[in-house]
């Protein structure tokens, strides 16, 4: 796809766009979070240009709501979606389904909405779903235990764009191999020259490391798992509640997620544990073996009588020995015993191995001292094996991870996608639900709803009267104040718009027409002056003109001449000027109206005096008090058919003549 050619979309979003390692695949499947990830797009930015991708795929002019208020009552529509979704994903990709009339579009959403149908609410996968979010991208990893080594100039450039997670040194021979090695717990050499060239340290010669990232540098694997740990786990229960079949085994993933902890360190290893214990415990440890050991060496000085002849201790001062020399020669025994139980209380306590036991045994000198004192230089050594040890041990178990998790990052993201998008079907079924939805059917001629029920309206929905009413052609709608009648237009608009989203309707059954644009006129709260009269009539000359339009041209070079239909909805025109000329002016419209593509609902409170004016007969439904019960209007909702709908002031003075004896009232009801 050429990404300039979908709408919206300038030099600089496709330059970001082509960044993605898939944008087609992003676009195609609507992926909000997806196209997010680009430099400088945000999220409602990404469902924007989700849109003009699908129009771009379905040659959708992207014009079906027409008006300010047609566009009010989508975002109603669409808040009460996204009202019900769980994820922050699921709101932006909502704003990717949009009303068209276009067929492809409306039937491509039909089947998204079909199977959303069929999926159940259930509560614990909701709670899965709270915390299922979008693929987080891995931190920048720096490895400082391994390096890369190479004599070749250009392979060091190549290895620094390759695996920029590690050092790249320059060597020129195995001497400087050595050096290296003494520094860094592993050398990658990657020069094929250096191999059986033996090298104290773990160096390894793999001239084709850059070839395999995932075994030299696992973190750069790890880093994705461990960024999106909680995400994957939640999105494994997800698939496990709602019994979807998943990309992979999440049994497996989930076991394997547990080894790695959201640092990416390796956890549950328990010889890795161990070594890690050692490393951060030496130096204390060291001190309290030096401790047991001069503690005991005290107590035993303390207890020993020790007798020096007076000529052998002139000969030790003679010879300028000191303690020393006495531990030898009085307390060998003592002072080695001690010596071995420092000895003893390190390895012991570190639960050192023989290699590593070994070392530390030098730690503590045989020679007699008082008080006993650790060889830093030794202890130095033991820390830099043990440190060694648990570098070599983690990029091992590092390693094994990796290639364990290296080729499912392809269906762990599927995994997360998938979950991401349950939400959004399941929020089309829990409005569904709520709303007691059924499927729309397509066909000609205008629109039948049966026992339609809007949830726009201030009451709960459990309230709401349901409607009928149907319309082929144009008609007025009488009716009297509060009866309905705004309520009844609204319920037509949001039938028609979520009809054509391709998604369920709030009503028993509704079979409408496919139109190419909703025109909704609300209520103007007052008379307009005289330029915005001239604009609105302007508005309604291009719906008597536009229908004259044969039809569009279709991707594969076809025509459709159905389709570009046009639903107009209008509220009370009369309120645009003066009575006396409203009447003329909306006989008018509707004359030019009538026979064009054009479906339309009128209310009025005029339709008798625009009857009048209008060089046809024009039907005229009415939505019918059926009285007042202690001042308060009783409705029947459903518009009657061709019926002209009495007034409240028609009902009041009815009721008022029925009440009392006069002529007064009788006479007034006579003028209606």
């Amino acid at each position: 796809m050429e990404l300039e050619a979908i709408p919206g979309v300038g030099s600089k979003t496709a330059a970001a766009l082509s960044e993605l390692d898939d944008p087609e695949r992003a676009l195609a499947d609507g992926d909000v979070a997806e196209l997010a990830s680009a430099p400088g797009i945000t999220e409602g930015r990404a469902a924007a240009i989700a849109r003009g991708a699908v129009r771009k795929r379905h040659d959708d002019p992207g014009d079906f709501l027409a008006t300010d208020r047609a566009k009010e009552i989508y975002r109603d529509a669409l808040g009460l979606l996204k009202d019900r979704t769980v994820t922050s994903y699921g709101e932006k990709r909502l704003e990717t389904l949009y009303p068209s009339g276009v067929e492809s579009r409306i039937e491509e959403t039909r089947a998204f909405a079909a199977s959303a149908l069929e999926r159940t609410p259930d509560p614990e996968v909701l709670d899965a779903l709270a915390d299922v979010e979008p693929l987080s991208a891995p931190r920048d990893v720096s490895v400082r235990d391994r390096c890369l080594a190479t004599t070749d100039a250009e392979r060091y450039t190549e290895a620094k764009e390759a695996i920029p997670e590690l050092s790249v040194e320059v060597v020129e021979d195995a001497r400087d191999l050595a050096d290296l090695a003494r520094g860094y717990s592993t050398v990658v050499a990657l020069d094929e020259e250096f191999a059986g060239v033996a090298v104290e340290g773990d160096v390894r010669v793999e001239p084709d490391a850059l070839e395999r990232p995932a075994e030299v540098v696992p973190e750069r694997v790890l880093a994705f798992y461990a960024a999106n740990r909680e995400c994957l786990q939640a999105a494994a229960r997800v698939h496990r509640a709602a019994g979807i079949d998943p990309p992979l085994d999440v049994d497996i993933l989930e076991e394997t997620l547990a080894r790695v902890d959201s640092e990416g360190t390796v956890v549950g290893d328990d010889e890795l544990n161990r070594l890690s214990r050692a490393v951060d415990d030496l130096d204390a440890t060291v001190s309290t073996a030096e401790s047991v050991a001069n503690d005991a060496l005290r107590e035993t000085i303390e207890e020993q009588d020790v007798t020096v002849e007076g000529s052998d201790l002139l000969s030790l001062v003679e010879q300028g020995a000191g303690v020393d020399s006495l531990l030898s020669r009085e307390l060998s025994d003592e002072h080695a015993a001690a010596v071995e139980q420092a000895r003893e209380e390190l390895i012991d306590s570190l639960d050192l191995n023989s290699g590593e036991a070994e070392v530390a045994r030098r730690a503590f000198p045989e020679e007699p001292t008082f008080p006993v004192e650790r060889d830093e230089e030794v202890v130095s050594r033991l820390r830099d094996d043990l440190q060694a040890a648990k570098d070599r041990r983690a990029a091992g178990r590092k390693r094994e991870l990796a290639a364990d998790l290296a080729d499912r990052r392809e269906d762990a993201e599927q995994l997360v996608r998938t979950a991401l998008e349950l939400d959004v079907e399941l929020a089309v079924a829990r409005f569904a639900e709520d709303f007691d939805c059924t499927m729309p059917e397509f066909g000609d001629g205008g629109f039948t709803i049966e026992g339609g029920r809007s949830p726009l309206l201030d009451v709960s929905f459990e309230a709401v009267e349901p409607v009928n009413y149907d319309v082929s052609g144009v008609a007025l709608l009488s009716g009297v104040n509060s009866g309905g009648k705004t309520s009844t237009l609204d319920l037509v608009a949001l039938v028609a718009i979520l009809a054509h989203m391709g998604l369920p309707v709030p009503a028993e059954r509704v079979r409408i027409e496919r139109f190419g644009e909703l025109h909704y006129h609300a209520k103007t709260q007052g008379t307009l002056d005289a330029g915005a009269f001239e604009s609105t009539l302007r508005e309604f000359a291009g719906l008597a003109t536009g229908g004259e339009q044969s039809g569009r041209t279709l991707p594969n070079g076809g025509s459709e001449s159905d389709g570009a239909d046009r639903l107009v909805l209008v509220d009370e025109l009369e309120s645009i000027t003066e009575p006396g000329a409203s009447a003329k002016i909306i006989a008018g419209i509707l004359e030019e109206l009538r026979g064009r593509d054009v479906t339309g609902v009128f209310v009025s409170h005029l339709a008798a005096e625009i009857r009048e004016m209008a060089d046809y007969d024009v039907p005229v439904d009415g939505i019918e008090a059926k009285g007042l019960e202690d001042g308060e209007l009783v409705v029947n909702r459903s518009p009657v058919k061709n019926h002209l709908a009495r007034s409240t002031p028609e009902l009041i003075v009815e009721k008022l003549a029925g009440d009392s004896d006069g002529e007064f009232y009788d006479k007034l009801l006579e003028k209606f």
